[in-house]
């Protein structure tokens, strides 16, 4: 498995009412994932960006960081190979990622993914 990226995931009461600091203040480009409880902002210039997040539509609890990787099968497997929680069973989600969750030892909640396609 090789990881391809890794994004911040920071957990927001209300994305509107977050756009003004993250896009006015901070200056980041909003872009739609689509969805209604997840928004990427991202530096044009730099590529550096964050998600916010309300919740998670499909998992118990939200992620800190996303991590993308090259082989999500692989990544899953060697997660329960080494006795990691999951959290979010693997499984091919609705907007275009297959992923699962899984907890590190130091109680941070992963989502590990990979586009579909």
């Amino acid at each position: 498995m090789r990881v391809e990226s890794i994004i911040a995931d920071l957990r927001v009461p209300d994305l509107e009412a977050a756009r003004d600091f993250y896009a006015g203040y901070l200056g980041l480009s909003e872009e739609s994932l689509g969805l209604s409880w997840v928004t990427r902002h991202t530096d044009p210039r730099t590529g550096a960006g964050l998600q916010l997040l309300t919740r998670d539509a499909t998992a118990p609890v939200p992620p800190v960081v996303s991590v993308k990787v090259d082989d999500v099968d692989e990544a899953y497997a060697e997660a329960r190979r080494r006795g990691y929680e999951i959290v979010h069973d693997l499984s091919q989600e609705a907007w275009g990622i297959r992923r699962f969750f899984v907890r590190a030892p130091d109680g941070n909640v992963l989502n590990i993914a990979q586009h579909s396609g």
